[in-house]
């Protein structure tokens, strides 16, 4: 009597079946969920910037047919003292603004890491602010700054009385001014974005660092900081679109004033294409807006990727 053995269809055997599947069909559902959004993307956003770039090119009131100028948009802007001005800000706002939102968001994150009694409450007391809309941050600011407002309250009450003035009618303060609650509203939301960030860190990697002796500040620089990349470059994307598109919160204290002291790009943009009505050269500033905040990004990826590399 033979001993039973395996067979050749067996799973050692000799012959194996493999089963081959065509190409897998995608369902009808998913394409929905997919090229609906794409369309109306495709109509509402990337057709008027296309069209934006065209427009740039030309002198157009909004009423008659535009009139082809070339680059004479751009070459108008060397000689706009008022487009310098806003320019100027706009390099201030970004480093102000994009710097002290990271420094603060970051800073709140690594005290607030940590899960503690009561940190839940700090948190959502540092996030409330991104709640509002800008609107109403800008409403809240400027009683803060009227005369004898919360502001000059507490300048004086701590003896710092001769640093009292009208913030948002000073030229040389009204930017400044306007830069305070752009940031109260920002360093929460930054904060949140670090927070996700710190979440992911493995806590081995802090244990290891702390058998060899670092210290806290070198646990951050040396841990921390590398670990945070991918998170870096989301917070540099948003606070360099948040900086060049900030609107609201200008247009609400200061309309860009007094003098077109705290007037930026964004602002600059608006009053040209719906007050002057010259929307022509507006698209050219929206141009400019969009090359900037391009190689600001695109920068900071390029060195980004070479130093992984």
């Amino acid at each position: 009597m033979e001993p039973r053995g395996r067979t050749g269809n067996g799973p050692a055997g000799g012959s194996r079946r493999t089963k081959r599947s065509g190409p897998r069909r995608v369902s009808p559902l998913i394409l929905a969920f997919v090229l609906v959004p794409f369309v109306v993307e495709a109509v509402w956003v990337f057709w008027p910037a296309l069209q934006g770039f065209w427009l740039a090119l030309t002198n157009w009131d909004g009423l008659s047919a535009p009139r082809f100028v070339g680059f004479g948009n751009f070459g108008d802007m060397v000689s706009d003292p008022i487009f310098r001005t806003a320019l100027k800000n706009t390099a201030i706002w970004l480093v102000l603004f994009g710097g002290l939102s990271v420094i603060g968001g970051f800073g709140m994150a690594l005290l607030l890491q940590r899960e503690r009694r009561g940190v839940g409450i700090y948190r959502a007391a540092l996030f409330t602010p991104v709640v509002f809309s800008l609107v109403v941050t800008a409403l809240i600011w400027r009683v803060f700054y009227q005369p004898d407002g919360l502001v000059d309250t507490v300048f004086r009450s701590v003896g710092l009385g001769n640093f009292v003035r009208p913030w948002l009618a000073d030229p040389d303060t009204a930017l400044y001014a306007v830069i305070v609650p752009a940031l109260w509203r920002q360093i929460g939301y930054v904060m949140v974005l670090y927070l996700a960030g710190l979440k992911a860190v493995d806590p081995a990697l802090y244990e290891a660092a702390k058998v060899d002796g670092a210290s806290a500040w070198q646990r951050t620089r040396y841990v921390t900081i590398p670990q945070l990349k991918g998170v870096n470059s989301v917070v540099l994307s948003v606070i360099v679109i948040d900086s060049l598109r900030s609107f609201d919160i200008v247009w609400s204290m200061t309309r860009g004033g007094p003098y077109h002291s705290s007037e930026l790009l964004s602002t600059y943009m608006y009053s040209t294409a719906f007050q002057s009505t010259q929307l022509g050269y507006a698209s050219a500033i929206a141009v400019v807006i969009f090359v900037l905040a391009l190689a600001v990004i695109l920068g900071y990826l390029i060195r980004a990727f070479r130093e992984e590399s």
